[in-house]
């Protein structure tokens, strides 16, 4: 088995990541800001699969762009690239939260301020763990494999 990550995995990762997101924020959302558990349940599903689409659709045009322009993936375009798709999610995801929420622009954007500053170390405490339990799987079933061809040599 390959340190190689491929579509069913990645999905599979992506799925695990959001369902654990919706279980942290919908009842921390609700409890937060006073509206019942399923409002704030139905908000972060869609929230989740407005940025899951986004995701997708912009790191497709980003690629696009690469291949169109020629840049390399160097520290300013991958800077770039971070800001330009939180830009878009925000435009998708604070009207959103307007409408779902019943509250100001402002506010909404203030909120989702407040989400990105929970996804910051979400992101990251979620990767390495699942980056480090991946890495022992690998491990062992490198070893199995290993184990199996020295058993039927041997």
């Amino acid at each position: 088995m390959t340190l190689e990550k491929f579509i069913p995995e990645r999905f599979c990762h992506a799925l695990i990541f959001e369902v654990l997101a919706i279980g942290i924020c919908a009842p921390l959302g609700a409890w937060l800001l006073g509206y019942p558990l399923a409002h704030m349940g139905a908000l972060t599903l869609m929230v989740s699969l407005v940025a899951m689409v986004w995701n997708m659709l912009f790191n497709a045009l980003f690629d696009r762009a690469q291949s169109r322009m020629g840049f390399q993936r160097n520290l300013a375009a991958r800077a770039a690239h971070a800001v330009l798709f939180e830009v878009g999610l925000i435009l998708a995801v604070v009207p959103l939260a307007a409408w779902w929420l019943g509250i100001s622009l402002w506010h909404a954007l203030v909120l989702d301020i407040g989400i990105a500053l929970f996804f910051l170390p979400y992101t990251f405490a979620f990767n390495w763990l699942y980056d480090s339990l991946r890495a022992r799987l690998v491990a062992r079933k490198q070893a199995a494999a290993i184990a199996g061809v020295q058993h039927h040599t041997g």
